[in-house]
């Protein structure tokens, strides 16, 4: 719960923060790998560990979002197509 306040757009550096939410190694893949995990737990308190991590992982989803969100925040679309989005 730490809040995210970047005040300098630069969607180079989004890009790059992008390629955190999906992916083999990114917060998505962490997340279902955790929850899947659970399925197979030996007992409750494991399941419950690896429910608790999952959340945690959906939760970068949610800071990485608000990144890219807030370095992309009133860039022309000219400017997002030169930095590869």
């Amino acid at each position: 719960e730490y809040p995210v306040k970047i005040s300098t757009p630069n969607a180079k550096i989004a890009q790059i923060i992008l390629s955190q939410y999906g992916g083999p190694d990114g917060e998505a893949g962490a997340a279902m790998r955790y929850l899947a995990q659970r399925f197979s737990a030996p007992n409750r308190i494991t399941a419950a560990v690896l429910t608790d991590v999952a959340t945690e992982e959906l939760a970068h989803l949610e800071m990485v979002g608000t990144i890219v969100h807030q370095l992309t925040r009133n860039l022309s679309a000219e400017e997002l197509e030169k930095a590869g989005f």
